[in-house]
């Protein structure tokens, strides 16, 4: 098989990185939850973790792993 190889350097790509175009979805991209989007499981998830994380930052004086004895 035969295909054509697209050669960039490294410049070119940090330069991409930081383009307006880069940073916002296209106007016409389908909402996919799961693919465009985050799919509704995945978010009630997200909201589970931070609250899991924040609460663990609350309690500064216990260590992470550490069992009780």
């Amino acid at each position: 098989l035969a295909g054509t190889r697209i050669i960039c350097d490294r410049k070119f790509l940090l330069e991409c990185k930081n383009s307006p175009a880069a940073r916002t979805p296209p106007c016409c991209l389908p909402q996919t939850p799961g693919v465009t989007s985050l799919a509704q499981s995945s978010l009630v998830k997200l909201e589970e973790l931070k609250e899991r994380n924040e609460s663990e930052e609350a309690m500064p004086g216990e260590q992470p792993g550490a069992v009780a004895p």
